[in-house]
């Protein structure tokens, strides 16, 4: 099952039909192996649509996929790193890890705040996504 994870969030194009506040995905550059390496996505964020680019590292794939935000209109970091951890025979526990900082300062609950709805949006569709197979 960690595999199947990992081939969900490696899908970009495919991020429009199941993650909720993604509206668009391109893919920009791909690796050798035909990996995404930069993608830009414009997605729902703080009652606006906002825009940005990530940087993908495959280094420890496909146990572990990192990212880092290369460029973005109101966040100027959005780094992050998916964990599977296979838990039994057909079960995965994905570790999710988050850094989000906006160019505006807001105070620090109101980021948590954020974060928290990301995080937990983002591991809802994609348990959603893996378990429907589609």
């Amino acid at each position: 099952m960690p595999e199947r994870c990992y081939s969900v969030v490696t899908d970009f194009e495919h991020y429009p039909r199941w993650a909720s506040d993604i509206k668009s995905v391109q893919v920009l550059d791909r690796d050798g192996e035909g990996r995404a390496t930069s993608v830009a996505f414009r997605a729902a964020a703080f009652g606006r649509s906002t825009s940005y680019t990530l940087a993908y590292d495959y280094a420890s794939a496909p146990e572990k996929l990192s990212w880092v935000q290369s460029a973005g209109d109101i966040t100027t970091r959005l780094d992050g790193t998916y964990v599977f951890v296979p838990v039994g025979e057909d079960e995965t526990e994905v570790v999710y890890h988050l850094v989000a900082e906006l160019r505006v300062p807001i105070p620090g609950f109101v980021k948590r705040r954020a974060e928290g709805r990301i995080m937990g949006t983002a591991l809802r569709n994609l348990r959603d996504r893996v378990e429907s197979g589609a």
